[in-house]
């Protein structure tokens, strides 16, 4: 199709003689005898791939009709036509927003080269504009369709923590219960310290594979049914340091592998195994040990039976800056009883890392 173009001009011989160059090289014109009238035509709906507008009219000149068209006609270029004293005008017009000027009197080359620029610089910027858009949606689709590849990964990955756990239990049978429980806890509380979901889903991770380097714990000390020698209990001890060393060769685990290694440290700093204090102990670690005691303290054990909510929040209350991070035994207290209650009935028939993809815990 044609390209369309409006030619406005107060002089019927100019408007005659540029439109039949115009239409002789052809393009489709239109005539309009001023600015008033060039604005009626483009605001009735008709549409122009480019306007050659004479810069002194009487009623609306040049400049007046290019300020009201070119927000509202913005893909549609503006070539200003001037006598050689308006030149500075001319460039004034360009300065706001006109794409090129001819002075009177031109050529039919001049005129034929002014518009075919004007109609290729045209032609460029909306195929850059569709470029764009194309672009953005298809950035979009590839984004939305990484997103879900990256939804599948992760759910992947979690299975594998669910195997890794179930190693550990088959190991260790007093673990049985106490990991999902103790991840279900710590999820929770950071759920109410206001944490992001991506932090909540690291120190879910952590929670659940605190233990997991008692997997290369000899067998007669982890099971010995005495009290261990000291230097059992050492070797007990290198439990968090192997853990973290078992994660840490697993990309995603890395962050979840600070918080095993230092799950068993104090928040003044008598902990093990580097004896780290307050914030130099990762976040997720310093919640995991109020969720770590509250599930000791309110499970059933060989030497005596469970003991009440009650009880779990009076000793962390007293451990208070000592063993427990204050900031999070204060957020710990102010959660209901019913919060962990419910966990402790809901977890055995959920995947605890589950809750840190938005449960209502």
């Amino acid at each position: 199709m044609p390209d369309r173009i409006l030619v406005v001009d107060d002089e019927e011989a100019i408007r005659e003689i540029v439109a039949s160059m115009l239409t002789s090289a052809g393009y489709v014109c239109t005539q309009a005898a001023s600015g008033m009238e060039a604005l009626a035509l483009l605001t009735s709906g008709n549409e122009y791939e480019l306007m050659l507008s004479d810069l002194m009219m009487a009623d609306l000149d040049g400049i007046g009709l290019l300020e009201r068209t070119k927000e509202k006609y913005p893909d549609m270029p503006v070539v200003m036509v001037t006598a050689v004293h308006d030149i500075s005008v001319a460039l004034q017009a360009i300065r706001n927003g006109a794409y090129d000027y001819l002075l009177k009197p031109f050529e039919r080359e001049q005129l034929l080269n002014a518009v075919s620029r004007a109609l290729e610089n045209r032609r460029l910027k909306i195929e850059n504009r569709t470029y764009q858009m194309n672009l953005e949606s298809l950035v979009a689709a590839r984004t939305d369709q990484l997103q879900e590849a990256l939804a599948d990964l992760e759910r992947s990955y979690d299975i594998t923590l669910e195997a890794l756990g179930d190693a550990l239990d088959l190991k260790d049978a007093e673990t049985f219960g106490h990991t999902r429980r103790v991840t279900a806890f710590t999820i929770a509380i950071a759920k109410a310290m206001g944490l992001p979901r991506e932090q909540i889903a690291v120190i879910a991770r952590g929670a659940f594979l605190h233990d997991i380097g008692k997997i290369k714990i000899p067998d007669a000390i982890l099971h010995k049914p005495d009290k261990l020698n000291a230097r059992e209990i050492e070797i007990m001890q290198e439990h968090a340091y192997l853990g973290y060393q078992i994660l840490k060769k697993i990309p995603f685990l890395t962050e979840a592998s600070e918080i095993v290694y230092s799950h068993q440290e104090h928040f003044d700093g008598s902990g093990y195994p580097r004896g780290l204090k307050g914030e130099q102990i990762p976040l997720g670690a310093r919640i995991f040990t109020v969720a770590d005691t509250l599930d000791a303290i309110t499970s059933d054990r060989p030497y005596r039976k469970a003991g009440s909510l009650a009880d779990a929040r009076k000793e962390i209350q007293v451990w208070s800056g000592r063993q427990f991070d204050p900031e999070v035994v204060t957020i710990f207290q102010q959660m209901p009883n019913e919060v962990f209650e419910e966990l402790r009935r809901a977890v055995g028939s959920k995947d605890p890392l589950a809750y840190s993809a938005g449960s209502k815990a």
